[in-house]
């Protein structure tokens, strides 16, 4: 089963142009910048904006075509939504929320809340909020509420636009953890978090002004990232560990030292431009430094990308002079040293 898109949706001055895109089973994050068209590619699946023109066909079944004359509505989509500003039913409580789509199916009401009461204890949702109104939780609550509701009817498609931005730190594991095992065969992550990439995301689209720039597994896409700001996005280093105080120690075995403090498990993120290379220990400021091998080196223009291997997997980017100052090549033991404010902590 797949997600075939190839058309245009127009709005007033813009328009999102896809070309030939075919969304395979699993997780697939659409990234780009601001205004590129993420959210609206996310709205066309779920049938809340039409094509102007071209085909739109989920499990081999056209759900968009102008030409044809053909639209199925949004609600006879197995397609599920969760928004960024979560849209939820102010006038239902939370539990009638999470059950309206299984009351829609033709669940009976007792069924229905069964079933939304399971889902709600899976995303942490406090059993005091469930006969409240979304207006009474925090954003984060709210969150959760919507993402159970749009699992609850168990959709073929699920899309999530920016789904952790407003969630407390405690629930984003368990979030996470949710949505890498959703029972959909397809899931749309909108997101410009790299850590959901690195965690959840099989392939990747890149969206620049409105088009498809590039699209491929996650290593194919940082490969070939098509435009400057997937370049820059893709090229945050995403490292899991556990945090002590000012102090993470890596899966294998390396103490970071980082700048805020935090406990437990986490991931720390840093640009490759933030780690510098050396042939020898580094003084100074960095609070950082580990010896390194040095798998691959990447040159794009006058710019070198550097894979290193050893007690963390980490990518570097530095000038091609430097890289030829330093004389980069596979199997070379180098230094690389990072400063503790170029990390950030995310639980």
């Amino acid at each position: 089963m797949t997600v075939e898109f190839d058309g245009r949706v127009a709005r007033s001055g813009w328009a999102l142009q896809v070309d030939q895109l075919a969304i395979a089973e699993g997780v697939t994050a659409v990234v780009g910048a601001n205004g590129t068209g993420k959210t609206t590619l996310g709205r066309a699946v779920a049938g809340l904006d039409r094509l102007e023109r071209g085909r739109l066909e989920i499990a081999g079944t056209a759900v968009d075509d102008p030409g044809a004359g053909v639209f199925v509505p949004a609600h006879r989509r197995r397609v599920g939504m969760v928004f960024q500003d979560h849209r939820l039913f102010g006038h239902l409580r939370v539990i009638d929320n999470v059950a309206f789509g299984l009351r829609r199916a033709g669940a009976d009401r007792a069924g229905a809340r069964r079933q939304a009461v399971a889902l709600l204890e899976r995303v942490g949702v406090d059993p005091k909020a469930w006969q409240r109104r979304p207006a009474a939780l925090s954003g984060g609550q709210r969150q959760r509420v919507a993402v159970a509701r749009a699992l609850a009817p168990e959709p073929e498609v699920l899309i999530v636009d920016e789904p952790l931005a407003s969630v407390d730190s405690s629930g984003r594991a368990s979030l996470r953890a949710l949505l890498g095992e959703s029972p959909a065969r397809h899931v749309l992550l909108i997101t410009h978090d790299p850590v959901d990439v690195a965690t959840l995301a099989r392939r990747l689209v890149v969206l620049d002004t409105g088009a498809v720039v590039s699209r491929g597994s996650v290593a194919e896409v940082t490969a070939s990232p098509g435009c400057e700001w997937a370049a820059t996005f893709l090229g945050a280093n995403v490292v899991p560990g556990r945090a002590q105080g000012t102090s993470v120690t890596t899966e294998g075995g390396l103490a970071l030292t980082v700048a805020e403090e935090a406990a437990g498990s986490v991931y720390v993120t840093f640009p490759a431009h933030a780690v510098t290379l050396h042939r020898d220990r580094p003084a100074g400021s960095a609070r950082n430094a580990w010896q390194a091998e040095l798998q691959r080196v990447d040159i794009d223009g006058e710019r070198a990308r550097v894979h290193l291997g050893g007690p963390v997997q980490v990518r570097a980017d530095v000038t091609r002079r430097s890289a030829d100052e330093l004389d980069l090549r596979p199997g070379l033991t180098i230094w690389a040293s990072l400063k503790a404010t170029e990390l950030t902590v995310v639980t």
